[in-house]
């Protein structure tokens, strides 16, 4: 049986039994009522077995235009209030089978149907930009992966026809294609763990993992001619160790490679707010329109004039920075500065009391 069918009988029921039980008490009344009451409301007496006999045949047609009413009226009523039950249910089926632009957009008052519509968009429209999310990361990842596999094949046909020729230059490229296919699959790894949110939390200081990241990117920033300067005092947060590491150094690496091609300077800082720890990265660098910005947190996108190189990275670095922020319910924001370069501003939440003993 329908809802539309339980809803109708239901109030039909309801409403026979209503008139069911006036007519029983109208009855009673008659039966139970003296005569000398009778007699000051009418004037006259009449005889009482008469009356209850007169008053049993319009009980019945009463009672019977009451079933009919309320079978044709709850009908009625009920189809109206599940028609937006209806739209619902037919924006799931769609949904169902892959079509996920379509929006319920329901109409009229404020009501519990229009709050499940409404959160039922919602879901749609976020759903709707994770698949297409992930559909261009796949095809990205893709993209990014094969052009090491089709170098390798490349490098090896020209070995097989070729035995003249340099292996040690060939193994050398090998190793280098090799190790870039090694660091994307790495890179993919820590980013699905990431969104997994498979990890345990536990007390960190960020500054100390600044220390960290820092002292591991030297030698690449004196390399390339890149200063650091950090500062800030003991910045207590809680999450996973190892991906706010990650988290912070991709940050810095981001920050050094991306930088001028000489005498450019990093800052990292990092400090306590009210109800947040901030980790603020910096970097000079060439001018990027805020446009470009907005889109380096995508997966495999670079800025303008970014050349890979050997520290070029695989174009998913601030990416696992979105991603390791996000799960750790932060937020991060990317603006250009007017100088050139980038501001990166990572603020997570700060620990409860309890956990930061």
């Amino acid at each position: 049986m329908s809802v539309r069918s339980k809803l109708t009988l239901s109030y039909a029921g309801f409403l026979t039994l209503s008139g069911a039980m006036l007519i029983a008490a109208g009855w009673l009344f008659l039966r139970v009522m003296p005569d000398d009451a009778i007699r000051a409301t009418t004037g006259f007496v009449p005889n009482r077995f008469i009356l209850l006999r007169s008053f049993m045949p319009a009980t019945g047609t009463v009672l019977a235009f009451l079933l009919v009413f309320g079978l044709l009226g709850g009908w009625i009523l009920a189809g109206r209030m599940l028609a937006p039950l209806t739209r619902i249910t037919d924006a799931t089926r769609m949904a169902a089978n892959g079509s996920l632009s379509h929006r319920i957009q329901l109409e009229g008052r404020k009501d519990e149907f229009r709050e499940l519509a409404d959160a039922f968009d919602a879901m749609l429209t976020r759903l709707e930009a994770h698949v297409a999310e992930q559909r261009r990361f796949a095809a990205n990842a893709s993209h990014e992966l094969r052009t090491p596999l089709a170098i390798s094949r490349s490098l090896l046909d020209v070995a097989r026809n070729d035995p003249t020729h340099d292996h040690g230059e060939l193994v050398d490229r090998l190793h280098a294609v090799n190790t870039r296919a090694i660091d994307l699959t790495e890179a993919l790894l820590v980013l699905s763990r990431a969104d997994q949110r498979s990890f345990t939390r536990e007390p960190v200081d960020l500054s100390l993992l600044v220390e960290e990241a820092i002292e591991t990117l030297l030698p690449l920033a004196e390399k390339r001619g890149v200063t650091i300067e950090a500062s800030g005092d003991i910045t207590p947060a809680i999450g996973s160790q190892a991906l706010l590491l990650q988290m912070t150094t991709n940050l810095v690496h981001n920050a050094i490679v991306h930088n001028l091609p000489e005498q450019g300077t990093v800052w990292v800082k990092t400090g306590v707010r009210r109800e947040t720890v901030v980790l603020t990265v910096e970097n000079s660098g060439e001018k990027l329109s805020p446009q470009l910005v907005s889109t380096l947190t995508e997966p495999f996108q670079r800025g303008t004039g970014r050349i890979r190189n050997d520290h070029a990275g695989v174009g998913l670095g601030l990416a696992i920075v979105k991603s390791i922020t996000q799960v750790h319910d932060g937020s991060l924001t990317i603006v250009p500065r007017p100088p050139g370069g980038l501001r990166i501003v990572v603020q997570l939440p700060t620990p409860p009391p309890h956990a930061a003993k």
